[in-house]
């Protein structure tokens, strides 16, 4: 009970842990799944425990190279880079690159120890950073809200045609309903929490100062206050502690 794996295990829990069912808590239900969805996105947003790095494939269609433009799925949240390609119709690597000879010499030393660990790995970011300088990278801007990737110049050029497999490296949201280990999140359980009271509050504070029989009185204004004080500390901690830093995605 207190592991929620579910989507309802996980506003139960929330519930029994602001005193149902011993107080009913003044929530209604499509205001619960409204505060489910706000902390899932804030969730999302801000703690990197909501994310994992992964690489996606694409196959290029016609309307890609007319549009100019790569759709992918709205659980990619932020897109490192594009792998650098070569189209089928532009030069590949052969016997005669550059790359390829560099490796075969120094392998062959290598082999015969003549060559040294230090200077081959010297030689590869000699060559790497060659090959940045000349040809660069692919220059891509992710537009989120679209969920689109335009690929600046490529397309023109035809450097990407249609049929070319090309991969980005890009971080997606996990999705709960196949992680059900999400649900169970110690920051997610405790933010929503005080979204929920946060709500019950700001349903109640109309009846402030109403007094019930027994002689109770109504006080919505201190639930919506430290909820929402409760709220700034966890949204605080959060930012400091689980989130990524600004300039780390790129594209």
């Amino acid at each position: 009970m207190a592991n929620p794996s579910t989507r309802q295990g996980l506003i139960d829990y929330c519930k029994r842990k602001l005193g149902d069912p011993v107080i009913e808590i003044n929530v209604e239900e499509t205001q619960l799944e409204d505060r489910v969805d706000e902390a899932i996105q804030f969730y999302r947003e801000y703690n990197s425990d909501a994310l994992f790095r992964t690489y996606v494939k694409h196959l290029v269609t016609a309307d890609d190279v007319a549009n100019k433009y790569i759709t992918v799925n709205d659980n990619v949240l932020f897109v490192q880079r594009l792998f650098p390609i070569n189209s089928s119709g532009t030069t590949s690597s052969n016997f005669f690159d550059l790359k390829y000879q560099l490796s075969l010499n120094e392998l062959y030393d290598l082999n015969t120890f003549i060559g040294d660990l230090a200077y081959y790995e010297q030689m590869r970011q000699y060559v790497s950073l060659l090959d940045m300088k000349l040809n660069g990278h692919p220059q891509i801007t992710f537009s989120r809200n679209q969920n689109r990737i335009y690929i600046h110049g490529d397309f023109n050029n035809q450097e990407i045609e249609a049929g070319d497999y090309i991969v980005f490296e890009v971080y997606q949201a996990i999705d709960p309903e196949t992680h059900t280990d999400v649900y169970n999140d110690i920051f997610l359980k405790e933010y929503l929490t005080q979204l929920i009271k946060q709500q019950w509050g700001a349903n109640l504070i109309k009846f402030d100062g109403m007094v019930l029989p027994g002689g109770v009185t109504m006080n919505g204004r201190q639930l919506y206050d430290d909820a929402t004080q409760e709220l700034e500390r966890l949204r605080e901690q959060v930012r400091l502690t689980h989130e990524m830093p600004v300039d780390f995605f790129l594209g």
